[in-house]
């Protein structure tokens, strides 16, 4: 069984900074493209940033140049950097992760976190 647990969300006033965290944990093999994805209040699920394994990053247009994405291999573990927060930047935000295990076979598939909420007041 795979668990991706994140921390680090919180209320923060506009121009300030907040880092999320994520560490994935149980029966993992390996894993390749971990992201955080966030949906506000009445608006679809969207991604926020990407990392692959080697560490090529890809980045909303929303948040180019304030959001840093990055992972540790070792650790299992991906966190989002986010400065110069802006109001829009509020909804929950969901860690992710293409996960390889084995079971009696491998088995290759997506997991998320279970949420946590970022509130960017004015």
């Amino acid at each position: 069984q795979v668990q991706l647990v994140e921390s680090g969300g919180g209320l923060v006033q506009a121009g300030g900074s907040l880092r999320l965290s994520c560490a994935a944990s149980g029966s993992i093999v390996s894993i390749r493209a971990m992201g955080w994805y966030r949906q506000a209040p009445g608006k679809q699920r969207e991604l926020v940033a990407a990392i692959t394994t080697g560490g090529n990053t890809n980045y909303a247009d929303s948040v180019k140049g304030r959001f840093t994405i990055s992972r540790d291999n070792a650790k299992n573990t991906v966190d989002l950097q986010m400065n110069s927060l802006k109001t829009e930047d509020t909804a929950v935000y969901f860690c992710n992760a293409r996960i390889l295990t084995y079971s009696s076979g491998w088995f290759s598939a997506d997991y998320w976190g279970q949420g946590t909420q970022v509130t960017v007041s004015s």
